[in-house]
């Protein structure tokens, strides 16, 4: 049923099962979808309100999953996809400004900043943008982009009290597939990593989560900030050389090829690194969170 893509890092490069991420954009729309008639039938103020997160949030994973299955078929250059995701935070802003969402943010060594109608018109995007296409760049290993996803989107559930509700089943759909990813047997593909990345920063400014979530996505902002940085300047991309099942690189040009560089590493050791320095971020996230509550 779904196309296969070798997996480059294993020996004789085994074809693998590729776009297995629709089935977390279907289940979790379907889910979402469920979620809204059951809040619509309870007809009281607050239940509306939640029938608009609800689809909300619906609307921005379907068009994750709709840009990821656009990349793969198309392979839109990072020029023109990096901005794909504004379209997705157009239903985020009309939300925001329905619901009269909090326009402040705290930011670390700085405080609460308000920043009125620039939040909807530009914090907004911004945040959707970037953890979009952040959370995008960290991949190419098995368990890689569903694992470090997963740990961030655990964290916020936690902090964000019966809101969490909006992703029960999703994130039992995303665990199921980390599972078979981190073991090699699938692959997510381009249309699970943008739809768990608009998961991400559709849920964080629903919940009025984003220094949460901008503290956990540190790691993911170094990544990209290293891969764009070393291409700018040496128009040289990352890469990784696999020799025996073990990885290593002689340059650092990303996050994969820092944990690798001069050293020889297993395929899951680096994602495991990797996933700890995430956790690791998300827990500094949280321990902000509670100091600011």
């Amino acid at each position: 049923m779904f196309p296969k893509a070798p997996d480059y890092h294993k020996p004789n490069k085994p074809l693998v099962p590729n776009g297995l991420g629709v089935i977390y954009v279907i289940t979790s729309a379907t889910y979402l979808f469920l979620l809204c008639f059951y809040y619509y039938s309870q007809g009281t103020p607050e239940a509306a309100e939640n029938v608009l997160r609800a689809l909300t949030l619906a609307v921005c994973i379907l068009f994750g999953g709709f840009m990821g299955l656009l990349d793969d078929w198309m392979d839109l250059r990072w020029r023109y996809k990096a901005f794909f995701p504004l379209i997705a935070a157009i239903p985020l802003i009309t939300l925001a400004i329905k619901l009269g969402l909090r326009t402040s943010m705290t930011i670390p060594f700085i405080g609460s900043v308000d920043f009125g109608d620039a939040y909807y018109f530009v914090i907004v995007p911004l945040i959707v943008t970037v953890t979009t296409n952040t959370v995008n760049q960290l991949g190419g290993l098995n368990g890689l982009e569903t694992i470090c996803p997963a740990i961030i989107l655990i964290g916020i559930m936690t902090i964000s009290g019966p809101r969490a509700i909006l992703l029960y089943f999703p994130m039992i759909v995303w665990l199921a597939l980390a599972y078979f990813n981190f073991r090699g047997k699938i692959f997510v593909g381009n249309t699970g990593s943008f739809a768990i990345g608009l998961t991400l920063a559709a849920y964080a400014i629903i919940s009025d989560l984003k220094t949460s979530l901008l503290i956990s996505l540190l790691p993911y902002i170094f990544n990209s900030c290293l891969i764009l940085l070393t291409y700018f300047f040496s128009r040289q991309k990352a890469a990784v050389s696999s020799d025996d099942g073990k990885l290593s690189s002689d340059h650092r040009r990303s996050m994969i090829t820092l944990v690798t560089y001069h050293r020889h590493l297993t395929e899951r050791q680096v994602v495991i690194i990797i996933s700890l320095l995430v956790a690791a971020s998300t827990f500094a996230a949280l321990m902000v969170q509670w100091f600011l509550t």
